[in-house]
């Protein structure tokens, strides 16, 4: 007897799934945004597309691909010679884009409360739990990613488009200062702190607390890169 399509495609465990394949691009831009969060790549300092291809041991077509998707995200610019160099913004640009991102954030977490599943809230819960129990000898970028997807899938529970879109592109140009934030250890437990209280409001269903907490977070940031930017001038 014939199984139907159906039935066989039930036959397959879920991690049987194949994972589509990433573009030469796609990884480019992957290795050069983690060497530009982790500044082996310092800002300010300008390079070569060829010689960067040839590092990399790609053709420039897919370079020039992965150097505009890290312009897009505010990690790349370009000089008036239109050579590419890693950003460097200065603090006032930086804060304004916090600012703003604070309040879109703010909203998410408002919305999140009236919008977001059961299941969505127990994975963001676990997400912190998972934060809270690293220890310090973690991979800081590791840790960072973890960050960047606790605040990601609240975004997300927002069920609003137009937001999630806004913020995609206001968090992919703080990247590096948001990693910035993030590598400090000295803060990490009130950011940690923080986070719970965050997840609370969400469990609670207090879509004002989870709004004034998202808001908090990020004035917490800004304060953060400011110390840090302060510091190494």
């Amino acid at each position: 007897m014939a199984i139907s399509e159906s039935k066989i495609s039930n036959l397959f465990p879920e991690e049987a799934r194949v994972a589509p394949r990433r573009s030469l691009a796609e990884e480019a831009a992957d290795t050069l945004r983690e060497m530009i969060l982790l500044e082996k790549l310092a800002p300010g300092m300008a390079f070569s597309e060829r010689d960067v291809a040839e590092a990399l041991g790609i053709s420039r077509t897919p370079l020039k691909e992965a150097v505009r998707t890290l312009e897009h995200e505010g990690l790349i610019e370009f000089g008036p010679t239109r050579r590419p160099r890693i950003a460097d913004p200065p603090l006032d640009e930086l804060v304004q884009n916090l600012a703003v991102l604070g309040c879109l954030e703010s909203l998410a977490g408002e919305l999140a409360c009236r919008h977001a599943t059961d299941k969505e809230i127990t994975e963001i819960s676990k997400l912190c739990k998972k934060m809270s129990q690293a220890n310090d000898a973690i991979d800081p970028l590791k840790y960072f990613r973890w960050d960047m997807e606790f605040h990601r899938e609240i975004v997300l529970a927002s069920r609003n488009t137009s937001l999630i879109s806004t913020h995609a592109q206001y968090n992919a140009r703080l990247w590096r200062a948001r990693f910035i934030s993030s590598k400090r250890r000295g803060e990490r437990d009130s950011t940690l702190g923080q986070h719970v209280d965050i997840v609370a409001a969400l469990q609670q269903r207090n879509s004002s607390e989870a709004g004034q907490q998202m808001r908090r977070h990020l004035e917490t940031t800004v304060v953060n890169i400011s110390t840090a930017l302060k510091t190494t001038d």
